[in-house]
This record gives structure tokens, sequence and C-alpha cells, in this order.
């Protein structure tokens, strides 16, 4: 079966959004905590000003505290929302592949474009347990493109060079959310040679572009939900070739996550990410993203703090790009 978005459709900017929720959603015994109107106004604020593709239920869209019947009212809301106007991936992680594939097929019912995908993080998954788990979903799905979720700290460890190139020989994998561009990232590009698309973040895409060209056709990013401004004057600026004006955007973007990660820990950070990053971006003023679901709604005030102000700078290159 032929996947109707593959590897060469890949281009742009990919945000993930948030779970909007309700205010009493750090309850453990609150319900229905999904806030719909504030879904609605944040997939349509993304489209309005030029994001290229939606993904959704990675770390901070809270795939893991949902329940089962949130996420599929959430992922409903979204497709429903956006219409067809941009590409949907919609995170189907859980702790099995059972369960994975049982709700990636109701996803893919709902006219979802293609899957978000972490793997399981009960165990750590040693490489043959890796390619094995997505190869099983891609059997099980063959119409369903999919986009790794490739995060070191939330899955206990990188995704290696040969399990990408593994991974690649997989037709239904067509892209990886990617966290840095270190020495291992030359080596998985050229494992995934075009069969795979690795995804750099925002703050990584123009100096990514710069090493990779055109295997570097897009990023990911968390930030459109602050504004896309930036973001749309960054791809501008790449597809433009303009060093200069790509390199003043990507400064100001990375002066907004200086205060973001806790003594600049990636690993801090992960603890905190989800009330962090919600955080940010409610302050950021275009989205309210309501509070963290339990357990993960604890958080150190200082940390909080400096998410706001992470979302604050946000908002003041917002303006200035827009």
């Amino acid at each position: 079966m032929s996947l109707k978005f593959t590897v060469q459709d890949v281009s742009g900017i990919y945000n993930i959004i948030p779970t909007p929720a309700t205010q009493n959603a750090s309850s453990y015994d609150a319900m229905d905590t999904i806030n719909y109107e504030e879904t609605a106004k944040l997939v349509n604020m993304l489209i309005e000003n030029g994001v290229d593709a939606i993904l959704t239920n990675g770390t901070f869209g809270e795939g893991a505290t949902l329940t089962e019947e949130e996420h599929f009212n959430f992922a409903k809301k979204v497709i429903e929302t956006v219409k067809g106007r941009v590409p949907v991936f919609i995170g189907a992680t859980t702790l099995n592949t059972r369960d994975t594939i049982r709700r990636a097929k109701a996803f893919m019912s709902m006219k979802a474009t293609g899957l978000f995908l972490g793997r399981p993080m009960w165990c750590e998954c040693d490489d043959d347990t890796i390619v094995g788990y997505y190869q099983d979903i891609a059997e099980a799905i063959p119409e369903a493109p999919i986009i790794i979720y490739d995060n070191p700290e939330a899955f206990k460890g990188k995704l290696s060079t040969s399990v990408y190139a593994k991974l690649a020989q997989i037709p239904n994998i067509i892209a990886s959310k990617y966290i840095g561009i270190g020495p291992q990232y030359l080596a998985d590009i050229e494992a995934c040679g075009d069969n795979i698309r690795i995804l750099p973040m925002d703050a990584d895409w123009h100096e990514a572009k710069k090493m990779v060209g055109a295997k570097a056709p897009a990023c990911w990013t968390g930030s459109g939900n602050c504004g896309m401004a930036p973001l749309s004057a960054l791809k501008k600026a790449i597809e433009g070739n303009d060093d200069v004006f790509a390199q003043e955007i990507t400064k100001d973007i990375r002066f907004t996550y200086q205060t973001l990660f806790p003594q600049g820990s990636f690993k801090i950070f992960s603890l905190y990410n989800i009330p962090l990053e919600k955080g940010r971006m409610s302050a950021a003023g275009l989205v309210n993203a309501g509070p963290a679901r339990p357990p993960y709604h604890h958080i150190p005030e200082e940390y909080l703090t400096g998410a706001k102000e992470a979302g604050r700078r946000w908002a003041e290159i917002q303006r200035k790009y827009s």
C-alpha cells in the first residue's frame, strides 16, 4: 500500500502542540480535562500563520497522562479543526506495541495524516527491540506514515546510527524528531540516506542546513505555540539563502531558550518538561495551555519562573518579526 504522505513531502516547520487543559486538570479526580476552545484557537492560529505540519501528544503534549478517552477526543478535535489544511501526525505511543497499534488505527480512521511515535519507556529497549517495535507497527498499519520521536531522556537513550540504518528500510518511516546536531548527526543523516528526513530543532535548523543542505528541509519546534513569526522568518531566510538574517533569527531564538533550561541542563529540563513548556507557552500570551496533568505537575517555582521568562522573550521576538 502506497503512502499518501512520503519523505519527499517533508518540508518546513513541524510544530508540536500541547494539549490545552481545563483549570482543574492537575487534580487526580478530574476527568474530561481537554480545553477544546483553546485547542481549536491554537490550531487555527498555527495554520493561519504558516505552519507546515502539526504533531501532537509527545512529552509536553501529555500523551502519557491523558486518559484514553481524552486522547481520542483531543485527536478528533485537532483533526476536525485542521480540516485537511496541513498534515497532522498524532502521537500514539503507549507502554506496549499492541496498545500503540490499537490507538494508531483509531487515529488513522479519524483521517490523521500519520503517526508521531516514540517507543515504550518502561524498560530500556535494545536495538533489536526498537527495530522490531517499529516494524510491527508498520506491518500492522502500512498506510500510516511515521515520524519517530527520538528523545534520549524520555526513552532512556538515543537511537544509534545502526538502528537508523535499519529503520530507513521501513517504508512507513519518513522523518525523525531529533535533538542536537553533533558528530552523530552526520552519521545518522548518512545512515538514513533519502529514506528518512532527520528534523533538527528550530534553533539548529540553519546550522543543519549549512551542514547537509537538502537533507535538512524541515525543523521541529514547540515554539510556534508562542508565535509563528520568528519561525516563518527563519524559514524564509533559510530558503532564500540569506545567511546573515537566518543567523540573526537563530540568535534571537536561542536567547529565548536561555531561561527555559534549568541550570542550562537538558536532563533537569526533562524532569519538568511538561509544566516548563506549558508555563512558557501560556506566558507568551497566544494560548492558554493550562496546568500540567498528574503526576507531572510538580515543579520548583524558580524553574517555572525561568520558563515564563522564556515565554515573554519569545513574545518580544514575535513582535519583532511580525
